[in-house]
């Protein structure tokens, strides 16, 4: 190895740095943790109850329902709307698996359609276009942080008299006009995975509702459909959120604001960086739309010879992911849908050119200096 190379693998820019977060909260984390070991009530329970109170406060709603993981919020989200086999649900082709994989395993139809080649969220416009008799909701995603279009997409919605269901997994305190996203559909579906701005110490999830009947529906569906223990009045699942999982978001919650600007502060920073190398021609950078507040779950690039870069950044010990390599509409498990490579340009030209950067709060202006001139050095190679 070359000198210059020994040098270049001497800094490490993780991909996210969760230590980093935990230690300055690590005491009241380990007393919280205590708290409820030294209580014995680890399933539902006053952890729980509390955190619903205070998520529902913190995203403007009613009804805020504390559920074991973002993909079972949902899973539990259709559900309560009946959704089942011979039903089209509408969803964008580019985001996490679970949005789509949900669908089918109620047996339902997911109905993919592409994406605004600008934010990466859902296009309203071929949301209209796909919607059928069949069609039994529409599942917008808030994809990296970014509300999508929500205006347009209920407009769509009520003229077909079709519910949304808001995926705001990654996009918890991402506000659309001054209002947070998770209530502005039927349903709002929120992930608490370590990764997201707001993470737990392992699954947890949430599901948010305007309307108080379906807030009872989905707290008996979470139960095994019962009302009361060994008394079921339908068919639900295990979908509980642990009083541990709980007790640690509560203490993570008030942090969540300082930690957003932090992510959005090394955003503008990024921006800022790039234009400084010249590199604004080469490196396409994040959209953050009018009205809208953008929590950057991910900082999202665009370049060219992308899995080079991507290879060249990894060589200099900088953390980058490929969120998503595939669209729905290419993977193995839904080829039986009859989709073709080229139906959706937009989303499948995502998947080849972008890629994710550190953008963590406690990331450093210097580490944000060593990821920029690491891309630089891997574009003047595929110049």
């Amino acid at each position: 190895m070359a000198a210059t190379d020994q040098n270049a693998v001497t800094r490490q820019v993780p991909m996210l740095d969760l230590q980093a977060q935990y230690r300055p909260i690590r005491d009241e984390i380990l007393a919280t943790v205590t708290r409820v070991c030294d209580s014995q009530r680890f399933i539902m329970g006053p952890e729980v109850e509390a955190l619903e109170r205070e998520l529902a406060a913190v995203l403007q709603v009613p009804h805020a329902i504390g559920v074991s993981s973002g993909t079972d919020a949902l899973l539990l989200a259709m559900m309560a709307l009946g959704i089942g086999a011979g039903d089209e649900v509408i969803t964008s082709t580019y985001s996490f698996f679970a949005t789509g994989g949900c669908v089918s395993r109620l047996g339902a139809t997911p109905v993919f359609v592409d994406i605004d080649p600008v934010t990466y969220n859902i296009d309203p416009a071929a949301i209209a276009a796909a919607i059928t008799p069949r069609t039994r909701a529409i599942i917008p995603v808030h994809l990296y942080g970014q509300s999508a279009d929500v205006d347009a997409i209920l407009a769509v919605a009520n003229r077909a008299g079709v519910p949304v269901i808001e995926d705001a997994a990654q996009a918890i305190g991402s506000l659309y006009n001054g209002r947070p996203v998770g209530g502005f559909g039927a349903m709002g579906c929120f992930s608490f995975f370590p990764s997201k701005n707001l993470g737990a110490f392992g699954d947890g999830g949430l599901v948010t509702t305007t309307s108080a009947d379906t807030a009872d529906t989905l707290r008996r569906l979470r139960v095994h459909g019962a009302d009361r223990q060994y008394y079921h009045t339908t068919i639900g699942g295990n979908f509980r959120l642990d009083a541990l999982q709980a007790a640690v978001l509560r203490v993570k919650l008030p942090h969540l604001p300082a930690w957003t600007e932090g992510r959005r502060r090394n955003a503008a920073r990024y921006d800022a960086l790039f234009a400084e190398r010249g590199l604004a021609g080469r490196v396409g950078t994040p959209a953050a739309m009018p009205g809208r507040y953008h929590i950057f779950n991910q900082y999202i690039v665009r370049v060219p010879a992308r899995d080079a870069v991507k290879a060249h950044l990894e060589s200099r010990g900088v953390g980058c992911a490929i969120y998503y390599p595939v669209p729905f509409h290419l993977l193995e498990c839904f080829a039986h849908l009859g989709y073709r490579a080229g139906q959706f340009p937009h989303a499948e030209a995502a998947a080849s050119e972008t890629l994710a950067l550190p953008v963590y709060g406690e990331l450093t202006a210097d580490d944000q200096r060593y990821v920029v001139d690491a891309i630089a050095e891997a574009l003047a190679r595929t110049a």
